[in-house]
């Protein structure tokens, strides 16, 4: 059995965002004034933990998120990311630029219903999970590969660094899972993943790991909590178990979910 940590991050507000405007593929807005400052409260919440792996959508608004994380990390400011078009936002076609009203008179007028309708040019939600999907047997293969060759995480600190370093702030928090490493037995972490990207697109890889891989949930967290969308910057974790053989399913566990603790002292700017 190999272990992993799998750190989501939606990226921070953009004026779109606030305006409900949708932006999709399309639109790459950059952050606004409130999104620099969720952006850099999420990295001084993250700045102690040893992520060894960073992954990205290669739209602005994300990259501009993973920066800001990693400026204000104290182990991971030299970390090389990389930028992946699989953790793009769905794409929305004729309805990116739109007001999200008028995606719904869209769908009103085809006679169905949001977020199940799909605009002209746009993506469906099943071609937004394959691609979701696509990405995270990639990152398991990935880590797998890598887990024979993991070294120390650095001269002096103890082998269980990278759990040691979530645990210090997500094990305790009300809205989180008790303990990292229930299980005395499990093997430690082999490596501790970032990744920053979109709310549709996590919302629906969030889902897939809920359906389709049984997702093991914090006792405090509701199905419905699970699978709504993230806010801006909103933190999620996992803890991922994966075996060789593609028949053989990774097991999850949500440890949190949209996380915004962080926010808590951030003003937004009119």
């Amino acid at each position: 059995m190999t272990r992993f940590a799998l750190t989501f991050v939606r990226h921070g507000q953009t004026r779109l965002n606030k305006e409900k405007i949708i932006q999709g593929q399309g639109v790459d807005e950059p952050l606004s004034e409130t999104g620099f400052k969720q952006v850099a409260a999420a990295g001084i919440f993250l700045n102690n933990v040893k992520f060894t792996h960073v992954f990205s959508s290669d739209l602005t608004r994300t990259k501009q998120t993973v920066h800001g994380i990693l400026e204000n990390s104290k182990f991971c400011q030299d970390m090389t990311v990389t930028y992946d078009s699989r953790l793009r936002e769905r794409k929305y076609g004729v309805a990116e630029g739109q007001g999200v009203a008028e995606l719904r008179a869209m769908a009103k007028a085809a006679g169905e219903e949001c977020p199940l309708f799909t605009p002209s040019g746009g993506e469906t939600l099943d071609q937004v999970k394959m691609r979701g999907i696509d990405f995270f047997e990639f990152l398991c293969q990935l880590i797998l590969k890598e887990a024979g060759q993991k070294e120390s995480c650095s001269s002096g600190t103890s082998a269980n660094c990278l759990e040691t370093s979530l645990a210090e702030i997500f094990s305790l928090g009300e809205n989180c899972a008790s303990k990292f490493n229930s299980d005395s037995e499990a093997p430690e972490l082999v490596a501790s993943v970032l990744v920053v990207s979109h709310g549709a697109y996590m919302k629906s890889l969030f889902d897939y790991f809920l359906t389709d891989l049984e997702c093991s949930l914090p006792a405090t967290q509701s199905k419905s909590e699970f699978v709504s969308v993230s806010p801006n910057t909103g933190i999620s974790v996992f803890i991922i178990n994966i075996e060789k053989g593609r028949e053989v399913k990774p097991t999850i566990q949500c440890v949190c979910m949209n996380l915004q603790d962080h926010l808590n002292g951030v003003t937004e700017t009119c």
